[in-house]
């Protein structure tokens, strides 16, 4: 007879799953009690604010809430991306100044990133001379207050001379004490639905290519499918609306300058002071990036006979971005932040405008919860975005 040996196996069965009541505690954690007491204590001493705002507010004769937005503003604003004067609602005199604060923090952070690149990219030559200025660029820029830079390049705005002693550059750019002066493109004939039509066009066609470039669908084909599609949306809106663009060159009449774009002193002082102080920031962070790819990429892209050029762009700086991201971001988040230093040199920024709102309204705490709200919007979607763009990056990373 055969020996048949018959194996049995035992299951255990595994620990019971928590009810509803233990993922509550699990979630909340140990010391249940002494949580509760701080939180009520919170609680306790919000509400002691809260009363003693609304009692204060109540005794001056200020009524709590928003309707102060539906008022009309009775102060005028110097620079602005909309029409704005005197007697217009302050809902429109704060759009004004978030519009403002949007137009050089984008600007900003575009011009930064760029000069930034080229400078950290310029601190690793070989040549002593262009590795020392930029060492001393960045060294000096980055241990030397930004206000006190916005000072500077106010002063210096402020110093250039008359429109009509005002130096031509490539006879398209004046640099005066009246601002900067460069070449414009509008359109002409065009009413204000076929603008709102351009502005919804674009930002839908920069979110669609944004979400192929994330979703790793951006491939050539798709994207000169896009570009050729924007381009032929772009060219039958002019054609229907009758509008056409318009190039104007400024130029001297008289004892200003007219026509083209511009950009006032506190605008164009504010806008360098920016560029310049984060562009040694982000400098130094490429430098780091750079340097933390592995000498033996640079080996392995010059045995493939890659110049020094190429493997920058296509081999080092690829993978430094799962280093560069990260910080590049916080300095973006410094930068709209630091915006808010416009008020010290007269620009209205959205800052400004809130302040201006506050002291003719009373409004103080609504005017701060404003100011507070915009400016977590603000940097939140930014964040939102670059984190997007760094989880691609380092998902690329990982899979080499």
């Amino acid at each position: 007879m055969s020996d048949r040996r018959v194996f049995r196996t035992a299951i255990v069965p595994g620990p019971p799953r928590p009810g509803t009541f233990g993922k509550i505690r699990a979630w909340w954690g140990g010391w249940p009690i002494g949580q509760l007491a701080f939180l009520a204590a919170l609680a306790f001493l919000g509400w002691l604010f809260v009363a003693n705002v609304l009692g204060t507010m109540a005794r001056i004769g200020i009524l709590p809430g928003f309707g102060f937005l539906s008022s009309s503003a009775n102060f005028e604003i110097g620079e602005s991306a909309i029409a704005f004067r005197a007697g217009d609602t302050y809902l429109r005199a704060i759009s004004a100044g978030l519009l403002n604060t949007l137009k050089v923090s984008l600007l900003g952070c575009v011009l930064a990133t760029i000069l930034g690149v080229f400078i950290g990219v310029a601190g690793l030559s070989r040549n002593l001379l262009l590795s020392g200025l930029v060492r001393w660029f960045i060294e000096i820029t980055r241990n030397t207050p930004l206000l006190l830079q916005l000072f500077f390049w106010m002063a210096l705005a402020k110093a250039l001379p008359a429109p009509r002693q005002a130096p031509a550059l490539f006879d398209a750019v004046f640099l005066t004490n009246r601002g900067v002066y460069i070449p414009s493109l509008s359109l002409e004939g065009a009413p204000f639905g076929v603008l709102a039509a351009f502005a919804l066009a674009g930002a839908l066609g920069g979110a669609l290519l944004l979400a192929l470039r994330l979703s790793g669908r951006l491939t050539r084909r798709t994207g000169t499918a896009a570009i050729v599609l924007s381009v032929a949306a772009i060219l039958l809106l002019l054609t229907l609306s009758g509008a056409r663009p318009v190039a104007q060159a400024p130029a001297l009449s008289g004892f200003n300058i007219r026509g083209g774009l511009n950009l006032s002193p506190e605008f164009a002082a504010l806008l360098i002071g920016l560029v310049v102080k984060f562009s040694a920031l982000i400098a130094e962070i490429v430098r780091a990036g750079i340097q933390s790819v592995g000498a033996g990429q640079w080996e392995a892209a010059r045995a493939l006979g890659l110049h020094d050029g190429q493997i920058i762009r296509l081999v080092v700086l690829p993978q430094a971005l799962r280093v560069i991201t990260p910080l590049t971001t916080s300095s973006y988040l410094d930068l709209t932040k630091d915006s808010s230093l416009a008020v010290a040199i007269g620009f209205p920024d959205l800052v400004s405008i809130i302040n201006t709102t506050a002291n003719t309204t009373g409004q103080s705490m609504e005017a701060l919860i404003i100011l507070i709200g915009a400016f977590l919007t603000i940097n939140l979607a930014l964040s939102a975005l670059m984190n997007i763009y760094n989880n691609r990056v380092a998902l690329r990373g990982s899979s080499r």
